[in-house]
């Protein structure tokens, strides 16, 4: 591998760890080869992902990781990846008092934040495809966190992964993931105790209080203990709208001579009631009324969401000789989710709306798996590094529905809310209060990938190949009997290039495709919850890198197309029909520009069209919820002459994008300035920081997406000026 400070090439860090573990020696034989590398010492940290070589360490600012885990791979340098990647670290999280993902990834140009449809769902817009909240993977394993909202207090980093990622870790079990991936990683005891409180109030009245405590224990520390408990309880900054939250959360972790063990067991609870709907433009809609008031809120009083999840995790890492290295893990997650929901469609440019109310419950029970075997090794002039993986992921789904009459609904308006009292229900799917089986869903799939590198490193070429089988089975709302199977298997293929073209500049391209499962029909299609078969998305990228001692950046060029999710307005019948394809270039900068000032931010360039669609009456136009550009910066200043004042600023700005697939319905682009402080002082012979923030400063009124769901377009509103302070005591 390329240092930055040194010319050529060293072996990567995962060897050099491995080598230094298990042989105890720090020179390294290479096979077929009488020659030895000197190794410098490694000192090996806690891992959240129980590597041997632990997580790559923070970028200079610390608000990014140098590198990222790739899936299959492993934990790779940034200068050594083919794929657009940024690590969010902790120290980012805490000091921007991120609630939760999405709040996170308020800072990446690549990313907008919608909601699920009719729900309350996080949703992540990635390269204008949507990945929902649960298909975000947890140190590697999918569908183990709670579905709709994942609080940040269970996480040590955010990675993003920009574009398909198939092949690096298998297919996104709940059908999307095509525009990126997202791996979040637990929190481990570092070498020092921590004992931490943090108390704060928000918007609206909303109390905050967490405690992070974590130890050491055993020999050489070799064991480790760390416990995060958060509770948020209170109105927000929307009027009438309450979220209560609670999270618990264990990790433990051991280091052996020659093996690794980590553990992870959540708890997390969350309820939002009387939460501000999403809006369905409706048939006669010509053009989209202005937003009204940021605080507004035209929900009902009857509206909540609730849902409660256990998980857990086990995962083990195994040196099995200096150059190679085994891995398994396993997770589960139980969670049960009740709603009551308005939905709501806008009827009228003059805000008028109508509305019907939808029940619904779901069990999900999943257990999921992975195991896989790195090696390196050297034949002639090129080194191998080889990795074989196999995973299997299970999800029984149970659901129950029941809605008022959707052809008489309640009339409203968005500018002048009048509240109803809750309607009977017309029609029922299943019981509520014991839903039956309605979906079940198996992923299994072997990968293998060989990372060939020649010139001491300078050149490497990535191969690889992902079988992918999907198994999935419907069944009747009512009857309980099998309405749909569907059985299909896949060769989802990678390859990547990378050239380190000086110790700081690399250059990088990539093919690789995407497998998805087929949304399911929405409800409020004629054929609601009918599934199809999986789907394939195919992606081209080439890219540059560049990171020196306190600045780094990238700029990258992709094209993908995917098969389109439409609903027929004539039949009300949903259908994969036509593709969308998306090209783009993509900007990320971050670091130290001196010794006070941090940035963080980058551009996102877009130019998506829809083409194959029915009747090609709408081919070559812009898809749902795409805007062509995304602008996002932020700074950090350390004031001089002031010890332990830092200022921020951040600006986010998202284009004009289009509500319906005929382009008729258009959202005006937006911008929005989030300020904010923070202060470190000794007080009573305790670190003491104080935090605060206010994101929207102006209290700007706007529209901040257009949908995410394929074939259902719905407008989300962006949240009101919002304010945080808290105090974090380090004991």
């Amino acid at each position: 591998m390329l240092n930055r400070k040194n010319f050529p090439i060293r072996p990567a860090p995962l060897a050099v760890a491995l080598a230094t573990l298990v042989s105890g020696s720090p020179a390294l034989a290479q096979s077929g080869s009488s020659e030895t590398v000197t190794l410098e010492p490694v000192v090996v940290q806690p891992s959240a992902d129980a590597s041997a070589s632990g997580l790559p360490a923070p970028f200079a600012g610390g608000q990014v990781a140098r590198g990222a885990r790739i899936g299959v791979l492993g934990n790779k340098d940034q200068l050594e990846t083919p794929f657009s990647v940024t690590s969010y670290t902790s120290q980012l999280i805490e000091d921007q008092q991120a609630r939760g993902v999405g709040d996170v990834l308020a800072n990446d140009p690549a990313v907008r934040i919608s909601q699920g449809f009719a729900n309350y769902q996080e949703l992540y817009i990635i390269r204008g495809f949507p990945l929902y909240s649960d298909d975000m993977a947890y140190n590697g394993l999918y569908g183990v966190l709670p579905r709709q909202f994942v609080a940040s207090e269970l996480l040590e980093r955010v990675e993003v992964i920009r574009g398909a990622s198939t092949f690096l870790n298998g297919a996104a079990p709940g059908g999307s993931g095509i525009g990126g991936s997202i791996n979040l990683l637990p929190k481990r005891a570092p070498l020092e105790d921590i004992n931490r409180l943090t108390a704060g109030v928000e918007s609206g009245g909303q109390i905050y209080t967490a405690a992070d405590v974590s130890r050491r224990f055993g020999p050489e520390q070799r064991a480790g203990l760390r416990v995060n408990a958060a509770r948020r309880n209170g109105d927000t900054g929307v009027d009438r709208e309450h979220r209560e939250l609670e999270v618990l959360a264990v990790g433990l972790d051991y280091r052996g001579t020659d093996f690794r063990l980590s553990a992870d067991i959540g708890h997390q609870s969350n309820r939002l009631e009387q939460g501000r709907p999403q809006l369905t433009p409706g048939s006669a809609l010509t053009s989209i009324p202005h937003a009204p008031d940021a605080r507004r809120n035209y929900s009902q009083p009857w509206v909540y969401s609730d849902e409660k999840t256990e998980f857990g995790t086990l995962r083990g890492e195994f040196d099995l000789g200096a150059e190679t290295v085994a891995w398994a893990a396993v997770g589960a997650r139980h969670s049960d989710e009740k709603n009551s929901i308005a939905v709501t469609t806008l009827t009228s440019s003059s805000g008028a709306t109508t509305a019907y109310r939808f029940d619904n419950s779901r069990k999900d029970e999943v257990i999921t798996g992975e195991a896989g075997i790195r090696t390196r090794f050297i034949t002639g002039e090129l080194t191998h590094q080889v990795a074989l993986s196999a995973s299997a992921h299970r999800l029984d789904s149970r659901n129950a529905y029941a809605m008022s009459n959707s052809s008489t609904p309640f009339a409203g308006s968005i500018y002048n809310p009048v509240e109803v009292a809750a309607p009977g229900f017309a029609f029922t799917g299943n019981a509520l209060d014991d839903p039956a089986l309605t979906q079940r869903t198996t992923f299994i799939s072997q990968s293998l990938s060989d990372t060939l590198s020649i010139a001491e490193g300078r050149y490497q070429f990535t191969l690889g190949g992902r079988i992918q089988r999907i198994e999935d089975d419907g069944f009747d709302y009512n009857t309980g009997s099998r309405n749909a199977r569907y059985r299909k298997e896949n060769f989802s293929p990678l390859a990547g290039v990378l050239m380190r073209i000086t110790p700081t500049l690399s250059a990088y391209g990539n093919y690789i495709e995407g497998l998805i499962r087929a949304p399911a029909a929405p409800f409020n299609a004629s054929n609601i919850g009918a599934i199809f078969a999986p789907i394939v998305a195919r992606q081209r990228e080439i890219g540059l890198k560049y990171e020196d001692a306190g600045f780094g950046g990238t700029v990258a060029l992709f094209s993908m197309t995917r098969p389109n999710g439409v609903t027929d307005p004539s039949t009300n019948l949903y259908a994969i029909s036509g593709e969308q394809k998306h090209r783009g270039v993509e900007l990320t900068v971050y670091g130290q520009l001196t010794r006070e000032v941090r940035v963080l931010g980058g551009a996102t360039w877009l130019d998506a069209e829809l083409d194959g669609t029915a009747g090609g009456s709408t081919d070559g136009n812009n898809p749902v919820s795409v805007p062509k550009a995304q602008y996002n910066i932020g700074a950090e200043w350390d004031v001089p002459g002031a010890s332990g004042l830092t200022l921020t600023a951040r600006a986010i700005h998202t284009g004009s994008q289009y509500a319906n697939d005929a382009n008729t319905l258009k959202l005006d682009s937006w911008s929005r300035f989030d300020l904010g402080a923070r202060y470190i002082a000794r007080i009573a012979g305790k670190d003491v920081t104080f935090r605060g923030r206010v994101d929207n400063v102006t209290n700007r009124a706007y529209w901040a997406s257009a949908g995410g769901y394929p074939g259902s377009a719905y407008l989300v509103q962006g949240l009101p000026r919002t304010w945080m302070l808290s105090a974090t005591v380090d004991f």
